[in-house]
């Protein structure tokens, strides 16, 4: 009885509050839903500049020549998000499946990148086992292979039988994509020497 009494009170209390408080409750729920999205808002600017500021303070190739192969996994991933590539992964660790960057393009599908922070050239067996490392793992993600060297021209020919879409960035693509001098654009136009078998291509970027 005591309890059915309790629930009965605790409904009249509830229904008393709405009846006499229900306007003001919903305009304080309306603040904090202004408040909490313009939070959210003023943080995403906030690393948005925070990106910004980072990538033009490591954009240059002397820079990016001291830097560990971590680093420069980093670099490239802040790159790809202020480029418009979502749910941007840095996976480079023990156990990564020879991909250390994955993410998404809504309606342009899925990429894997490997980096490869090198000042000699890639050959042929590091763009062949990239190529192993997406059909074993990542089918139907587009590869795309960024170094801070240059390809072999045996790399280029391993690269152009690939199956899979594949995208090669050597250094003075990387140079220009890095300043923001272009943007990597999975819709835009493929430019001359980094697009081996479909994917994305370079634009000019409006900065």
């Amino acid at each position: 009885m005591a309890g059915l009494v309790g629930m009965g009170s605790a409904v009249l209390g509830l229904l008393w509050f709405v009846g006499n408080y229900s306007r003001s409750a919903l305009v304080v729920g309306c603040l904090l839903v202004i408040a909490t999205g313009g939070g959210l808002y003023l943080r995403y600017r906030m690393l948005e500049k925070e990106r910004m500021r980072f990538l033009a303070a490591n954009s240059e190739l002397a820079k990016i020549d001291r830097m560990t192969g971590d680093q420069f996994e980093h670099l490239v991933a802040q790159r790809m998000i202020a480029d418009g590539f979502r749910q941007v992964d840095k996976r480079g660790r023990a156990g990564d499946g020879g991909v250390d960057i994955t993410a998404v393009v809504p309606g342009h599908g899925r990429f894997a990148v490997q980096c490869k922070r090198y000042r000699k050239s890639v050959g042929a067996p590091e763009v062949r086992n990239f190529l192993g490392a997406l059909a074993n793992g990542f089918a139907g993600h587009t590869g795309i292979l960024v170094t801070s060297g240059s390809l072999t021209r045996q790399a280029r020919v391993e690269a152009l039988g690939a199956r899979q879409p594949l995208v090669l960035v050597e250094r003075d693509r990387l140079a220009e994509w890095m300043l923001g001098r272009v943007t990597l654009s999975p819709a835009g136009p493929r430019g001359r020497g980094e697009v081996t078998r479909g994917g994305p291509g370079f634009t000019p970027s409006a900065e």
